[in-house]
């Protein structure tokens, strides 16, 4: 049978890689988990931005479009401003509460 002594070197030795696989292990999941947000992120802005450019250039265009068929473009685009500024005011309600908060 082992001392005691020779049972707690054992013992010692035997934790010391287990610490340092563990703490590989947790430096990993971090890892993993960094990499998942980070993804998010990129490609939740990537589709924000996609779709604000979108926007943007449809909107040019309809009130370039109004513009053409009006004969004033210049109007046109106070027009459309006038519309979104409308919208806004009629989602955004202040009875409606904090449009986030949906």
């Amino acid at each position: 049978m082992e001392t005691p002594t020779n049972l707690m070197e054992t013992l010692l030795d035997s934790a010391a890689p287990y610490g340092k696989t563990a703490f590989e292990l947790e430096k990993l999941k971090a890892l993993e988990t960094t990499t998942i947000v980070a993804t998010s992120l990129i490609t939740r802005l990537s589709v924000i931005l996609a779709g604000s450019m979108f926007a943007l250039v449809f909107n040019i265009g309809i009130a370039l479009l109004l513009g053409d068929l009006l004969g004033k473009s210049h109007y046109v685009f106070f027009i459309v401003a006038a519309f979104y500024l409308l919208v806004a005011v009629w989602r955004f309600e202040p009875n409606q509460g904090h449009p986030l908060g949906r």
